[in-house]
């Protein structure tokens, strides 16, 4: 067996995903190329003696279909014998990517390996994939009559289950803010995000290179005046212990953005004199109720600490997707978990969930959060449509 080292981990600034974010008019196989292109520059390594490039991405329809791995790399003029696939499971992707990439190597069958994610959700909107379609099929809707519910409202089933309230979800939330408008401040994101060249149909070429999503000022307070964002009178029937408090300031928001690693075996990272900063410990995917949906991370969290041999306490860095305030908070409470070591960056409520780059995106904070810390181990979930949940357990080397 061989160890997986990741040698480096970059993203890209997080931008709204929306007509005027600062991303907006880049292709996502652009936004792409240039995140994987700075990756290998600033590691000094040939291209060539990559074995594969795997690739989250959610939505792979219009410009984002044509395995948009594949076409990042052909962008960045790299080598053309380097393949590449496009993983799909929902907002795990690239989580999913990295696993199948150390799997790899730890099977002998891979030496060298760039995981990355991308979704331009400005470009191409959440759902563009099933839009006029019926994605279930007639058994799963008759198993799960009178159907399955959108992940807003299982959110609130979530927040229902665990007496999670709303004064709860808004101080979490406004509390990531604090936590990624603070770690930005003190320049700790210098060694995490590669800026990024758009030019717009203006003809004007920007720089990004700072993430537009953060908002400062943000308050418990604040964020108290939003209504609730998936009241309907069909779900409120059928869900009656539903106190409707999820709202557009306790979720992840809508976002563009790209992430990559570098992920080789230990021993052609010493032969090739690259620096190993951490090495992938554990790995767990499992799947829960599909109604209730985001709360894979329990069980999957449950799997990959059975697996390392090691406590929640021994895990010095937790980073629970924030898709919902009540997935975190919810994680929180079935581990008790100390909150300091909760998404001490800030997660997706204040950064953004940019689907298929999300993944990668966690373990780049994460990684850098442990090396900021001092911290040796580091634990990340992600809830996933369907039920489903990743988990991974990275050990700090550097």
């Amino acid at each position: 067996m061989h160890d997986a080292v990741i040698i480096d981990a970059v993203r890209s600034p997080l931008a709204k995903g929306k007509a005027g974010g600062a991303l907006a008019e880049l292709h996502a196989v652009e936004l792409l190329s240039q995140t994987i292109s700075q990756l290998l520059a600033r590691n000094d390594l040939d291209p060539g003696l990559v074995d594969d490039v795997l690739v989250g991405c959610v939505q792979q329809v219009g410009e984002q279909a044509g395995n948009v791995g594949r076409m990042a790399w052909l962008a960045a003029g790299l080598p053309q014998h380097v393949p590449s696939t496009t993983i799909e499971r929902k907002c795990g992707s690239s989580q999913q990517a990295a696993h199948f990439a150390a799997q790899g190597i730890i099977a002998g069958v891979y030496d060298i390996t760039v995981v990355a994610g991308v979704e331009s959700m400005s470009r191409i909107p959440m759902g563009s994939t099933t839009i006029g379609m019926d994605p279930y099929g007639p058994s799963v809707a008759q198993r799960y009559a009178p159907g399955l519910v959108p992940q807003g409202v299982s959110a609130e089933l979530i927040a229902a289950r665990w007496k999670i309230t709303r004064e709860q979800q808004d101080a979490y939330s406004a509390r990531s803010h604090e936590r990624a408008l603070a770690r930005a401040e003190a320049g700790r994101l210098d060694n995490e995000i590669v800026p990024i060249v758009s030019t717009g149909s203006d003809g004007v070429r920007r720089i990004v290179d700072r993430d537009e999503t953060p908002r400062p000022g943000t308050t418990a307070e604040k964020l108290a005046g939003l209504n609730p964002a998936f009241v309907k009178t069909q779900a409120d029937q059928r869900f009656p212990e539903i106190d409707w408090s999820v709202t557009a300031g306790n979720s992840s928001q809508i976002t563009d953005g790209a992430s990559a690693m570098l992920v080789t075996s230990a021993a052609v990272a010493d032969k090739l004199g690259l620096r190993p900063r951490a090495r992938f410990h554990s790995f767990a995917v499992m799947a829960d109720d599909p109604i209730l949906m985001l709360t894979g991370p329990i069980p999957a969290t449950r799997k990959v600490l059975s697996r390392s041999g090691l406590t929640i306490d021994e895990i010095d860095h937790y980073e629970i997707n924030e898709a919902f305030a009540p997935v975190p908070l919810a994680w929180q409470a079935e581990f008790d978990a100390d909150p300091a070591k909760l998404n001490p960056a800030g997660g997706a409520i204040a950064l953004g969930h940019p689907l298929g780059a999300s993944g990668a995106r966690l373990m780049t904070t994460m990684l850098n959060s442990l090396e900021e810390t001092g911290g040796r181990y580091g634990l990340q979930s992600m809830c996933e449509a369907g039920g489903m949940a990743n988990a991974t357990i990275i050990e700090r080397l550097a």
